[in-house]
């Protein structure tokens, strides 16, 4: 821009003097008119945390109704088909025979008797029974249980259900064969009614087979001598 221009603009802005009663007339006028009519704004909610939780709770609510639904349900369908839940079944334990019985001539005037294997014996162990029935008291009686060499066989013990003074009492190997004795001592007596007589010993691992064993029960009473003999059946 040349200096004359300058100079030019100058003076023109010096020479200039506002016209102040037509602005004020111009304010006025602005001031008398009404001021334009203002859109309302819609009302803003003073809590809106409120609209929040209650989607939370709409939504819990309906999930909450879903369970019970599908839990109803299968309630349902488990008593409408009848089922029933039970335990796992347990693990069977060994088999066991039924015990063995007389096998022989089992009686003799008032002497009778019979053979057992006791149930609990197991594939280790067995414990093999006479009971000796009399209808009289017995002033002799010798009992003798024999047991087969089948395997393993040895003695671990014996009872009688008369009393212990009352016998005399031995076990021997005989002939293949675990020999139990029981003799009444002499002045003792056997009154009636039944009495056991029982012998126990190990055998070889498994079920053992008693056929080959046997018992015989030699008595005096009044009237004479009687005497019984029987065997076992049923493996054990």
């Amino acid at each position: 821009m040349d200096e004359d221009l300058r100079e030019r603009l100058r003076t023109a802005a010096a020479s200039h003097r506002p016209d102040r009663a037509r602005m004020l007339a111009r304010i006025e006028r602005g001031m008398a008119q009404e001021p334009p009519a203002r859109v309302p704004r819609a009302p803003r909610s003073p809590m809106p945390w409120l609209r929040v939780a209650g989607a939370t709770v709409a939504v819990c609510g309906v999930l909450t109704a879903g369970a019970f639904a599908v839990t109803s349900a299968g309630g349902h369908g488990e008593r409408a088909a009848g089922r029933k839940v039970s335990p796992a079944p347990a693990a069977p334990g060994p088999a066991s025979s039924s015990p063995g019985r007389d096998s022989g001539p089992a009686e003799d005037g008032p002497l009778s008797s019979a053979s057992s294997v006791n149930p609990n014996s197991n594939a280790y162990w067995a414990q093999s029974e006479v009971m000796v029935r009399t209808t009289r008291p017995l002033s002799e009686l010798t009992v003798e249980l024999r047991i087969a060499q089948t395997g393993g066989v040895n003695t671990t013990g014996s009872w009688r259900s008369l009393p212990e003074a009352d016998f005399s009492v031995s076990v021997r190997e005989e002939g293949g064969f675990l020999v139990y004795r029981w003799t009444l001592e002499p002045g003792r007596s056997v009154p009636a009614g039944t009495h056991t007589f029982a012998g126990q010993y190990n055998h070889a691992e498994g079920a053992r087979d008693p056929g080959r064993d046997e018992y015989t029960a030699r008595a005096r009473e009044a009237d004479g001598p009687a005497s019984v003999k029987g065997g076992f059946s049923g493996a054990r």
